[in-house]
């Protein structure tokens, strides 16, 4: 297929590209960016981009796609179709499955699964440790030439220091990031919300900011020793952005991400014990979210990530002691940062597409996140100022786990396009 997307608001930040272009891809690449590009011929579909913005495809690099062992939940196809339709190309699925992605066998499953029915590009993530136990390191090596781009235990801390230093010397040798789960069990203690005003009023056990900011203290040190990256998963503390900001500043090797939730809700969306605002780390307070923010915006704060986490409805309705931790993100991601962040001149959008493109392909090492010549044409069209309503019943996903039914957002994605694949016309999943 050939084609020819025309008259678009091209914003590509690592080329510096940010002007009304034409773009034309053949055989699954960009093969010319420039003004006024006329093509013609048989099976060349052209796109009218006019009045919209065209940006390379978003990159995930936090998600759970449940396969294999809950695809109850979610499963890779029914993943990658809810990614499309919000704009990613690239997903990089966490190792929380069962079995847990700690061996040559499961990512090589993974990998076939997802070029049998993926719609987009999956890259697995294989665990620290053997089965996430936190006792032994997992064959890093061997997962990193069966092709996964980080290791993480996420759902899981490693709460053994020495052991999380030999992880990240050994990462190290691979040039494979170790993403961490900033979590100390030891103060969590059957926690199930932020601690604060919200949880004393609801009479639920909570969750101490510190839980989150001793271990991101703990590996931001373990960084500095070893002289190996470290990314922080899903940060959610003023504190925890307060000492990123100084490691850096310090030139430690850190990079971390935060998701859509942590800077749009607050522990307030737990009141009448809602399930669906459940998650970890919790949903923590104004003043959170406001460092959050400014974390974005200083660049402190170097990825969004969706940490989409589906599960069934009956994991949720049930008492909130009891209930699944996580919501999914997909399809949201980017009309909450769209809507919260540039709209509220937090961020441009040009700042937005390095937090969401850029800065995780360099994460990964991925050969992702721009609109370059002779690169894999992975590209979505979007329009940043229609306004919908999200209703979780029209979502791809297997799961509804989303506290955002009900919002008005602005910015929906018209087309996303895969290796020069349509996936996504006209707002509709092929």
């Amino acid at each position: 297929m050939r084609i020819l997307i025309k008259n678009g608001h091209v914003i590509d930040p690592k080329n510096n590209r940010d002007d009304i272009l034409d773009i034309y891809i053949e055989q699954g690449k960009i093969v010319e960016i420039d003004k006024n590009l006329d093509y013609s011929g048989g099976e060349l579909e052209i796109i009218d981009a006019a009045g919209k913005l065209v940006v390379p495809g978003l990159i995930d690099m936090h998600c759970h796609l449940r396969e294999p062992g809950y695809e109850y939940k979610e499963d890779i196809e029914s993943g990658t179709r809810s990614a499309a339709v919000g704009g990613f190309t690239s997903i990089a699925c966490m190792p929380n499955t069962s079995p847990v992605i700690d061996n040559q066998a499961i990512v090589e499953y993974i990998k076939a699964k997802a070029k049998s029915v993926g719609v987009v590009n999956v890259y697995p993530i294989g665990a620290v440790t053997k089965g996430l136990k936190g006792e032994e390191l997992a064959e890093i090596g061997e997962l990193k030439f069966a092709g996964v781009v980080a290791v993480s235990d996420d759902g899981r801390p490693v709460m053994n220091a020495s052991l999380m230093r030999r992880a990240l010397q050994y990462s190290s040798m691979f040039e494979t990031p170790v993403i961490s789960h900033c979590e100390d069990l030891t103060l969590v203690d059957e926690g199930v919300m932020n601690e604060g005003y919200m949880s004393t009023y609801l009479g639920l056990k909570g969750i101490s900011k510190a839980a989150e900011e001793v271990m991101v203290a703990r590996d931001i040190v373990l960084s500095e020793v070893t002289g190996a990256p470290i990314h922080i998963a899903h940060v959610s503390t003023a504190g925890a952005v307060d000492m990123i900001r100084y490691a850096k500043a310090k030139g430690i090797k850190v990079t971390c991400e935060t998701c859509p939730h942590y800077f749009t809700l607050t522990d307030k969306d737990v009141d009448g014990y809602n399930t669906i605002a459940k998650m970890n780390p919790p949903l923590r307070t104004d003043k959170d979210v406001e460092a959050i923010k400014e974390g974005l915006r200083d660049g402190t704060i170097d990825a969004i990530a969706t940490d989409h986490a589906p599960h069934h409805t009956d994991e949720k309705n049930v008492e909130f002691t009891k209930a699944a931790n996580g919501i999914i993100g997909f399809e949201t991601a980017l009309a909450l940062s769209i809507t919260y962040l540039v709209n509220e001149g937090v961020l441009t959008m040009k700042e937005l597409l390095q937090k969401m493109c850029l800065n995780p392909a360099n994460i990964l090492g991925l050969n992702k996140g721009s609109l370059g010549i002779d690169k894999p044409a992975d590209i979505i069209v979007i329009d940043p100022n229609e306004e919908y309503v999200v209703d979780v019943n029209q979502f791809q996903s297997k799961s509804r786990n989303s506290p955002y039914h009900g919002y008005k957002l602005k910015g929906t994605v018209h087309y996303t396009i895969v290796g020069g694949n349509v996936i996504v016309r006209q707002k509709v999943l092929l």
